[in-house]
């Protein structure tokens, strides 16, 4: 084989990588650091810690401030480069969106640019889609935000989280019985909060003219789904 033939192979081979990926209108997945898989246990233990440690801090996910500046989006730009698939700077990267926030890369221009890079990075983490529903559900794109949830429920059938988490939404959209199937997978499953099954007894209440019957918690907010072996450095599930 002549040398210009393995630089060729080479090249296609690095070419073939997800860092060369290039989602279109939203950039190239190389970066200097990773990118990383958050599903995967090896960069959760090694390469996660720097990441959270430096540029997810709790002031850049209440979006209250960057670190070494006034933006948090700086900070979650950074994080989201790292490691594309990561729910808490996922849903953080949608809340500065929907309060109006500014996007500092130009490369990178708006909440579903990190989203589509997310999904191309990560394809079967059906936590990215569920955010990314929630994400579009309070846009009002009601039919692409159903299209996301029901993506995350035939990558994970069986997920509690994700089953209640797509049936509140299912509720507010009106498909109570859709709500009723995700509700019974969710409770089946070990869900422990009554918040799907209060919002479908109110909502079956309220078609049939009933006041609705005493709830004992409200509906929670959007959760993300957990990872396995639960959330990272024992933060809590991010809300959206």
């Amino acid at each position: 084989m002549t040398y210009t033939a393995v630089a060729l192979l080479l090249l296609c081979l690095c070419a073939g990588g997800a860092g060369a990926q290039v989602v279109t209108g939203c950039g190239s997945l190389t970066n200097a650091y990773g990118p990383f898989n958050y599903r995967s246990p090896e960069a959760r233990a090694i390469k996660l810690p720097i990441v959270e440690e430096y540029h997810l801090t709790r002031e850049v996910e209440l979006l209250s401030r960057g670190v070494g500046t006034d933006l948090p989006i700086n900070d979650l730009d950074y994080v989201l480069r790292a490691f594309p698939n990561h729910p808490r700077a996922l849903a953080a990267v949608a809340k500065w969106s929907l309060r109006g926030g500014r996007f500092t890369n130009p490369t990178i221009p708006s909440a579903e640019c990190y989203f589509e890079r997310a999904l191309a990075f990560a394809p079967e983490d059906d936590s990215v889609r569920v955010i990314y529903g929630n994400y579009l559900f309070k846009r009002h794109r009601n039919q692409e935000a159903r299209e996301q949830y029901e993506a995350a429920l035939s990558l994970s059938p069986q997920s509690p989280e994700s089953n209640d988490d797509a049936g509140l939404r299912f509720v507010e959209l009106g498909d109570i019985e859709r709500a009723k199937a995700l509700a019974k997978i969710a409770y089946d499953g070990g869900y422990p909060l009554p918040g799907l099954r209060n919002k479908i007894a109110a909502a079956e209440a309220h078609r049939q003219g009933a006041p609705p019957a005493p709830t004992h918690k409200p509906a929670p907010p959007s959760r993300v789904p957990l990872p396995p072996g639960g959330p990272p450095s024992g933060a809590a599930p991010p809300q959206l």
